[in-house]
C-alpha cells in the first residue's frame, strides 16, 4: 500500500490537467466531486465557528501538535472560476485535536501557507476528532491576491455524523485515500 508521502510526490510532480483536473474520476461513487471550474461552481462558503483565532503562523506542518494523532496529509489546488491555477493564495487550516478539543490558548493545529506556482496546496496534520454537535471536519479560509476571503469547511466521507450536523455539506466532501501510514485527502478550491 502505498504511503501519504507517495501520494503527496505524485500529487507536487503531476503538472496540472485541466479542466477537470483528473481528481474527480477516482473518487468513491457515492461521492460527489469536488465542485470543477467548468461546472460553474464556486466552492461553498460556511462559518469559521467559535475557535478561529487570527494571526496564525505559516507553517505546513502540525503533525507535531498531536503526537497522538492519525497522520493525514491535506493537498488540492485553488483555482479561479475560469480555471486558473492561483499562484500565491492563502491557505489557513485549523482544526481540533484527535480528541475533539481546540488549542484556544495557541497554535497547536492552526496555521497557513501559500499557494505554488500552479495553485497546488498542502498540509501534514492529524484527523480531527469528533466534538459534540459536530461530525469530523476542517476549518479553512482560502484567498486569491486581491481577492474575497472564502471561509469553508471541509469534511470526512463515511462519517456517521454528517447527516445529524446541521450545517454538513457534500459539496465539500474530501476525497479521501488509505495509505499505509495514515489518510490522504484532497480537495479542490473554486474561488473568486
Amino acid at each position: 500500500m502505498p504511503t501519504r508521502r507517495h501520494f503527496l510526490i505524485g500529487f507536487i510532480a503531476t503538472p496540472i490537467v485541466l479542466p477537470r483536473l483528473g481528481h474527480a474520476a477516482g473518487a468513491a461513487a457515492q461521492l460527489s466531486p469536488t465542485p470543477t471550474c467548468d461546472d460553474d461552481n464556486l466552492t461553498p462558503a460556511q462559518t469559521e465557528g467559535p475557535y478561529f483565532t487570527p494571526e496564525s503562523p505559516e507553517k505546513q506542518d502540525f503533525a507535531s501538535d498531536a503526537p497522538g494523532g492519525e497522520r493525514m496529509t491535506l493537498a488540492g489546488y485553488v483555482l479561479t472560476e475560469n480555471c486558473q491555477p492561483v499562484a500565491k493564495a492563502l491557505i489557513e487550516l485549523w482544526h481540533a485535536n484527535e480528541i475533539g478539543a481546540y488549542d484556544n490558548s495557541g497554535y497547536k493545529l492552526r496555521g497557513h501557507h501559500f499557494t505554488d506556482a500552479e495553485g497546488k496546496w498542502w498540509f501534514e496534520t492529524i484527523v480531527p476528532g469528533v466534538y459534540p454537535g459536530r461530525t469530523r471536519h476542517y476549518h479553512l479560509k482560502v484567498q486569491r491576491p486581491g481577492g474575497n476571503v472564502l471561509t469553508t469547511q471541509l469534511y470526512f466521507p463515511g462519517e456517521p455524523d454528517n447527516e445529524r450536523d446541521r450545517i454538513f455539506n457534500a459539496a465539500l466532501l474530501l476525497d479521501v485515500r488509505a495509505t499505509s501510514d495514515g489518510k490522504f485527502g484532497r480537495y479542490d478550491f473554486i474561488v473568486v
